[in-house]
């Protein structure tokens, strides 16, 4: 449409229940379980006016027609909250169930979507045998890690083993928050738009926080990671305070670092995405980042994605450069994901 490769590097799919249970394993598929994922009670669409909260195949594709998307990496909605889910024999099989499910979908697509595994991050051993069969078996390009609902640090030592399935892989990890009733901060807000507002970002920069300290970009130099749905523009805040705490404590408390948490940020493992309309982008790639690891997300089909002209908001922007547009809105992505 535009006259560029276009890859959506989070978009969502709607995951029907019945088709997840269809999928479950004995003995996790007896009955008795109202609802798989734990859903929460906010009225996310104001009575469906915002988003789309059905889904089949060929209304996405259609979709992305309108929309100038080649490619779509797709990640979860319900099971965006799989890290609640406390039984960890259950999770991982959940997980298997939706992964089962999604490649489904991806087969039927043509090529055009790009499944990303959800891994039982509660059950590290079974999260690295997911990521594996996930990949190998299933064609997935990475696997995403459930931000909230779980208290667990992704920098723990525990995670070394699914780090080094990636890296051996070659495969990508994208960490990814929801909102309901788990994410930091949200609990003590009784109005959808002030934990919305705070869910997300929060997540993304506790996450950064432990897995920069606890060494990771070192300890395994080849992974790529991700920080999903949070926008930029808390991006150089985040790093000047990384920084400064690791100056101060770095030797004792980070010792795995060898340089400042600012060069891991923009050395080329660390990924991120941006919200189309976000006006500190161009400021953010100038002054702190560069325009190689941030990557266009149009987080359809959910209530707060600009349907319809998301890519566009980006291509029509003057801001950027028609170099900027090609890399923001397909290279990266690709580079990322490592989509041919």
């Amino acid at each position: 449409m535009f006259g560029y490769d276009v890859v959506d590097a989070d978009g969502h799919i709607l995951e029907p229940e019945a088709e997840l249970r269809k999928h479950l394993e004995p003995p996790h598929n007896m009955p008795g379980r109202r609802s798989l994922v734990p859903r929460d009670h906010w009225n996310r669409s104001l009575g469906g006016r915002m988003g789309k909260e059905t889904f089949d195949l060929e209304t996405r594709l259609r979709d992305m027609d309108k929309e100038g998307i080649d490619v779509a990496v797709i990640f979860p909605t319900f099971m965006l909250n799989v890290g609640i889910v406390r039984e960890r024999d259950f999770a991982a099989a959940l997980c298997r169930a939706y992964n089962n499910w999604l490649a489904d979908q991806c087969r039927q697509s043509n090529g055009r979507l790009k499944g990303v595994a959800v891994l039982p991050v509660t059950n590290v051993p079974a999260a690295v045998k997911e990521l594996g069969r996930s990949v190998t078996e299933l064609g997935f390009v990475g696997g995403m890690l459930a931000a909230h609902g779980h208290g667990r640090d992704f920098g723990e030592e525990a995670f070394h083993p699914l780090y080094a399935e990636a890296e051996r892989l070659d495969c990508a990890l994208g960490i990814h928050s929801s909102a309901g009733g788990w994410a930091a901060g949200e609990n003590r807000f009784e109005r959808f738009i002030c934990m919305h507002t705070v869910a997300h970002p929060l997540e993304q920069m506790i996450h950064l926080t432990g897995v920069m300290f606890g060494g990771i970009p070192e300890l395994f130099p080849r992974l790529r990671i991700a920080f999903l749905e949070s926008g930029i523009g808390w991006f150089p805040y985040w790093m000047e305070r990384l920084d400064e705490e690791w100056e101060k404590r770095g030797d004792v408390e980070a010792p795995h670092l060898k340089r400042k948490p600012s060069e891991y940020m923009r050395g080329g493992q660390i990924y991120y995405s941006f919200e189309p309309e976000e006006k500190t982008l161009p400021y953010v790639m100038k002054e702190w980042l560069g325009e190689d690891l941030i990557m266009y997300a149009s987080d359809y089909p959910h209530w707060d994605a600009l349907i319809g002209r998301s890519a566009a908001e980006v291509m029509h922007r003057t801001d950027l450069t028609e170099g900027q547009k090609k890399k923001l809105l397909g290279a990266n992505a690709r580079r990322f994901f490592r989509l041919t």
